[in-house]
């Protein structure tokens, strides 16, 4: 009796949806909502499901954006996370990817974010491998297809900005410092944590920064600027440097930088991620006023400025309306 391998079909499926329930473990702190740790988690999952069923083969996420945390998600609520491809290079597909979520018992969805991710296709040398072009089928398409091409300047302007940024212990910023070794648990298919992993760890570094300067109702409602610069190795130690580098009347800007080393050589330290995640102290009603956080040395006055001018330059990234991602 003979056997057959089916090829991986590249070039096909250029959609996927996941449905879920939310699980307490999701939630954030004090258990009200989900944390912005979990969304961005299954978007990556998500966002990643969608890039390998395009490329055919094993994809790594490059950069996630501009993801606005426009509505909480309860623990218990029924989660539709829809992912598409709006354009591909030679080897890279950018995904919108948009959040749903509903009660359980009348299943009528409110859309909660919408974003792009971009991915790269390797190959088993962990190089760029060439993907089958995607052409929009629809207008639809093609208007999220203007969107994604539209924003390429824009992030390369950004991801520039903050590449240029100094970070060294001159400062008195407040901060928060996770370090631990990345376990197995962690691992994805290509031997190293998976993004939505590494994701939801900023966020758990970010909110510990945010709480220690407002209180443990901080919650993120922005993440962007995710630009996955070098692999979390499995058994690396892992360094999640998070530093309050401005406040609005209601907002805490939170920059962190994610730091790998292999075990053996500790201060050999390459940094694999570095991002941004805006947070407010959540009232009743509405965000709480937070404490002003006045910089006085140079390095903590020139990320000050810093933040301000990301402010300005995410201007330029005009939000995709979400009933666009989901139109057919």
């Amino acid at each position: 009796m003979s056997t057959t391998t089916s090829e991986p079909v590249a070039g096909h499926d250029d959609r996927v949806t996941m449905r879920f329930l939310s699980l307490p473990h999701d939630a954030a702190a004090g258990g009200a909502t989900v944390a912005a740790g979990s969304v961005m988690e299954w978007i990556d999952q998500a966002a990643y499901a969608c890039a390998v069923g395009w490329s055919g083969g094993y994809c790594v996420t490059a950069y996630v954006g501009n993801v606005r945390h426009a509505s909480p998600i309860k623990p218990g609520s029924l989660v539709a996370v829809h992912a598409r491809i709006v354009h591909t290079g030679s080897s890279s597909m950018h995904v919108a990817v948009t959040v749903e979520s509903a009660d359980i018992r009348d299943r009528v969805y409110t859309a909660n974010t919408t974003c792009i991710l971009v991915f790269v296709a390797v190959g088993e040398d962990r190089k760029p491998v060439r993907i089958p072009a995607w052409a929009p089928a629809s207008e639809t398409d093609r208007e999220l297809a203007a969107a994604a091409v539209a924003r390429i300047p824009a992030r390369d302007a950004i991801k520039k900005a903050m590449l240029t940024q100094e970070y060294s212990e001159a400062t008195e910023a407040p901060r928060s410092v996770l370090r631990f070794l990345v376990p197995p648990s962690s691992v994805n298919f290509g031997g190293a944590a998976h993004g939505g992993t590494v994701m939801r760890w900023i966020d758990e570094a970010a909110f510990a920064c945010a709480a220690s300067w407002s209180s443990d109702q901080a919650v993120a409602v922005y993440s962007g600027g995710i630009h996955f610069l070098a692999p979390v190795r499995i058994g690396h130690v892992i360094e999640l440097d998070a530093r309050l580098i401005y406040t609005g009347p209601r907002s805490m800007h939170i920059s962190v930088r994610v730091l790998t080393a292999d075990p053996r050589t500790p201060d050999a330290k390459v940094l694999s991620t570095q991002c941004m995640l805006i947070f407010v102290d959540r009232g009743a009603d509405a965000a709480r006023p937070v404490r002003r956080w006045e910089p006085s040395l140079p390095e903590d006055v020139a990320l000050t400025q810093h933040a301000v001018d990301l402010i300005h330059r995410r201007e330029e990234l005009v939000p995709i309306p979400a009933e666009v991602t989901l139109r057919d």
